[in-house]
């Protein structure tokens, strides 16, 4: 009976959170973050061809979204985004790339690491294998697909990794983690012929590899997770500060070249400004503040990966070159001040070659 009145109160209490967090609202609170592949150089000598960074990735990747903690990006496209840029492992581990990176994906942070151990030490003299002279472990011949056939009385295989997660908008390091694993047997053989995924094959959990492997991963995730609170809801932030420019003005239609991309949606107001006065540094004529003044209100109706069509429902005489910057949801369009434009002053035309309406400047002032 107990059982079932507590039950009712959770289900209640869930429904109240729902009424005053909509879902929109709390899925906002999940941080999106990207796992770049982690660099595993310091261990190349160990595991020959095999790319235990990739694997390893692979596996902290189901451990996350396992959790449900964090939305994960997609490798896929990660690895889009690596191709496209062309970035050298050593890139792609400098912080300052790594949050250009998050920034092309859409995540809050990004996170990069290095496999700094991944071996087994000999316990054998009569291995039959070359001994690493730089940490003492069995090197993996040929990749782990050459584990097959080494069989020694005792083993012992370790795993040590570090990552770290990046702000994507400052490159700021929010955290360090580190994770490793170790597994010891005797009389076992030290893991079977796991081929090119070796991480997904049935019994790599079971190997002294995958037991080490999986308590280091194990490891990193559980940090990951714990320290989630710090990562800011930068796509929220940069979601709520979209800036562009108009594009094209036909009528009180206007086109803009900012969209979904940039975290735009059906429905949302932008503000148009005008630039009035460039304030430039007299003696390197480096602009220092640009000072605007807002002309007009427009609602969007279509939203595509790049730009923007909406309507004016505010204000007029808008031009090509004018900035935009978006509106909270919760602004009041209709408080907003507009300046008015004199129509009088110089026109610009549209791309499209019609009229988009005067400029207002002052003699001699120009759109930038």
């Amino acid at each position: 009976m107990k059982f079932g009145k507590k039950s009712a109160l959770l289900v209640t209490l869930y429904m109240v959170a729902t009424l005053i967090f909509p879902a929109s609202t709390l899925a906002s609170a999940k941080r999106r973050i990207a796992v770049m592949p982690f660099n595993y150089g310091s261990v190349s000598s160990e595991v020959g061809s095999a790319d235990v960074g990739k694997g390893i990735v692979s596996l902290m990747i189901t451990r996350l979204v396992n959790d449900g903690t964090y939305s994960v990006c997609e490798r896929e496209m990660i690895d889009a985004i690596l191709k496209e840029q062309n970035l050298s492992n050593s890139d792609r581990a400098d912080s300052a790339t790594a949050a250009k990176i998050g920034k092309l994906l859409g995540v809050d942070a990004i996170i990069c690491g290095t496999v700094t151990q991944f071996g087994f030490e000999k316990s054998n003299t009569n291995i039959g294998a070359p001994l690493s002279a730089a940490s003492g472990y069995i090197p993996f011949v040929g990749g782990l697909g050459g584990f097959g056939g080494l069989s020694v009385h005792k083993q012992k295989c370790k795993v040590a990794i570090d990552a770290r997660v990046i702000d994507i908008n400052t490159g700021e390091i929010l955290s360090a983690v580190n994770g490793s694993g170790q597994s010891k047997r005797s009389g076992a053989s030290m893991g079977g012929s796991w081929g090119g995924n070796w991480w997904d094959a049935s019994n790599f959990a079971s190997s002294i590899a995958g037991e080490a492997t999986l308590a280091a991963v194990d490891q990193i995730t559980t940090q990951l997770t714990a320290m989630a609170a710090k990562i800011p809801d930068n796509q929220s932030l940069i979601a709520e500060s979209v800036q562009g420019k108009v594009a094209d003005v036909t009528g009180s239609t206007v086109i803009i070249n900012v969209g979904k991309n940039n975290g735009l949606k059906v429905g949302d107001h932008l503000q148009v400004e005008r630039i009035t006065k460039t304030v430039k540094d007299p003696s390197t004529g480096k602009v220092l503040k640009e000072v605007t003044s807002p002309v007009a209100v427009i609602s969007l109706t279509e939203v595509d990966a790049t730009s923007s069509t909406g309507n004016v429902e505010r204000g007029s005489n808008l031009v090509v070159g004018d900035n935009v910057k978006k509106l909270s949801a919760t602004t009041d369009v209709s408080a907003i001040l507009l300046t008015p434009v004199n129509s009088s002053s110089t026109t610009t035309k549209s791309s499209s070659g019609t009229s988009a309406g005067s400029v207002g400047l002052k003699s001699g002032s120009k759109i930038q």
